[in-house]
């Protein structure tokens, strides 16, 4: 089992960029897939980014592709979102999540962390 605690989210203009964390404690971090996910209110909790166990294979979503960036540094057990030109579109909670399977598109993740939320102001 992983335990995973997200940090980095805030409140950011319209344009403006921020990077949130996701730390994992626990099992060991290499044997998970990772992944970003948001949910805004009222919409369904959407998949934006995967990174493979090495961090050697990246997944994104087309609304986020070319503007978030997803990287784990192993050593620190930990996995990023990179977001730049973000829009109040963007404006969700945000979650890590952690599974063992290698497949990166899929939206079936076994463990989540407790979100941190994101606002993008116009």
């Amino acid at each position: 089992q992983v335990q995973l605690v997200e940090s980095g989210g805030g409140l950011v203009q319209a344009g403006g960029s921020l990077r949130l964390s996701c730390a994992a404690s626990g099992r060991t971090f290499t044997s998970y897939t990772m992944g970003w996910f948001r949910q805004a209110p009222g919409k369904e909790r959407e998949l934006l980014a995967a990174i493979s166990k090495s961090g050697g294979t990246t997944y994104y979503a087309d609304s986020v592709k070319g503007r978030f960036t997803i990287s784990r540094d192993n050593a620190k057990n930990t996995v990023y979102l990179q977001m730049n030109s973000l829009e109040p579109e963007d404006t969700a909670a945000y979650s890590c999540a952690a599974k063992s399977s290698i497949v990166l598109s899929n939206r079936e993740y076994a463990y989540w962390g407790q979100g941190t939320q994101v606002t993008v102001s116009s």
